[in-house]
């Protein structure tokens, strides 16, 4: 042979051949410096593969970089290369390829460490006609299986994906429902002050054609009032529209301690808070972050019922607000097993900036579960009574808003999850 390296393809198909869908050939790469049993090789499976022969590791080397190769049948002893040290390389460009050694000398050592680099068999020259065949056959088996199940694995990876993805959407506009059916609560107590009110003076006013000054008084005191509550109205409606409203370049700037009211009323009425101590401490000097100001209220609603939610024992909740200027020091967040910091890699690490702390002094979180709490569907409530999604949203949302989340926990004492979220000084939405 005058080249180092050959390529043959068996038969070809008649071109009349009617169009079938076919499996394509296994690919089968011989390596052995000597001539003659390359060619015995050939011989024996031009008509089942598509073959690559060489004659030295370097080619051989080459071949697989720019093919699929299923099977490579190699030689032990090569001048230059030695088919231990080739079968390390190959391996190395591709770790699923399958590798029967052959050998004239075998020795024990020389098969285990072939063994060891993951060769699937090996054969002895001279070899039997039968038993090359069944050992190659084998091996195409092998690659063959191994190909169908990664495919599987990686096709049930990506529906795992979408569904994940699909129950976090469910899971945001559920919560989203909730927050907007807030939104009525809001409104519906100013208008029933107005429609009380109005109902005040249409009594006071009764059929009189006349008005004395108490009267006059009266109905500027309750139009006083019904002028506050469509106020509030207007405003309450004015601040969620801007929530609902999401623009493409550039997010609203939404009120921090605005979103704090919101949260407490929230909360107020949460089935979750029960007999648990809850405190909202809001900013001295109002921040904007921007951020849509329904998922600033998703994000500290659910990490405030995780906080009701650790213990059924009597506890507190602690929601704490407060400004930073500066970049945030991240090698102190991250300092022994008790904490996680997340987000990292996307968070915008620059002043000014808002931080909230949610503290409860629930029971505290075990080293062994804390790695695993941000993982979606992972609970440690009754079935039935959570759905693991959550935290994961929580990390989601604080991701996309270029933030960091940060957890502490001791056991006995209680867990801290702090959001840091860029900032503005500047203004923002109602």
């Amino acid at each position: 042979m005058n080249t180092s390296a050959e390529i043959t393809t068996g038969h070809p198909q008649p071109a009349t051949a009617a169009p079938v869908t076919e499996r394509r050939k296994g690919t089968l790469l011989i390596v052995d410096d000597e001539e003659g049993p390359r060619i015995s090789l050939k011989m024996i499976f031009k008509d089942d593969y598509e073959l690559f022969l060489a004659s030295d590791g370097p080619s051989s080397i080459d071949i697989l970089k720019n093919n699929r190769i299923d099977v490579a049948l190699l030689d032990i002893r090569m001048a230059g290369m030695s088919g231990i040290e080739l079968l390390e390389r190959l391996k190395y460009v591709d770790p699923a390829i399958e590798v029967v050694m052959m050998t004239a000398f075998e020795t024990r050592d020389t098969i285990r460490q072939a063994l060891k680099l993951r060769a699937c068999d090996y054969i002895n020259k001279p070899f039997d006609l039968s038993t090359v065949r069944s050992t190659v056959s084998a091996a195409m088996q092998r690659r063959t299986l191994d190909g169908e199940i990664r495919t599987n694995a990686e096709q049930l990876k990506q529906l795992m994906t979408e569904l994940q993805n699909q129950r976090m959407e469910e899971k945001i506009a559920h919560t989203r429902g909730e927050i907007y059916a807030s939104i009525i609560h809001d409104i519906n107590g100013p208008l029933t002050v107005i429609s009380g009110f109005v109902q005040l003076m249409t009594q006071r006013l009764g059929n009189s054609t006349q008005l004395d000054s108490a009267d006059v008084e009266f109905l500027k005191d309750r139009l006083r009032t019904i002028t506050r509550q469509v106020t509030n109205c207007i405003e309450i409606s004015r601040r969620y529209l801007s929530f609902i409203r999401r623009q493409a370049c550039s997010a609203p700037k939404v009120s921090v301690n605005q979103v704090l009211v919101d949260l407490n009323h929230l909360l107020h009425v949460h089935p979750s808070r029960q007999h648990h101590q809850f405190a909202i401490q809001s900013l001295p000097e109002d921040l904007a972050v921007k951020m849509n100001g329904t998922d600033l209220i998703q994000v500290l609603l659910n990490l405030a019922v995780n906080g009701f939610q650790c213990s059924p024992e009597a506890h507190s909740v602690t929601v704490e607000a407060s400004g930073l200027q500066d970049a945030v020091d991240l090698s102190l967040l991250e300092q022994d097993t008790n904490e996680r910091l997340l987000n990292v890699e996307c968070f915008e690490n620059r002043g000014p900036m808002l931080k909230v702390s949610i503290r409860d002094t629930g029971p505290g979180i075990p080293q062994e579960v804390l790695p695993k709490v941000f993982e979606p569907y992972f609970t440690t409530k009754a079935p039935k009574q959570g759905t693991g999604l959550g935290l994961s949203i929580v990390q989601r949302l604080i991701r996309e808003a270029k933030g960091a989340l940060h957890v502490r926990t001791q056991l006995g004492v209680g867990t801290t999850f702090t959001v840091y979220l860029p900032a503005t000084n500047g203004e923002m939405s109602p």
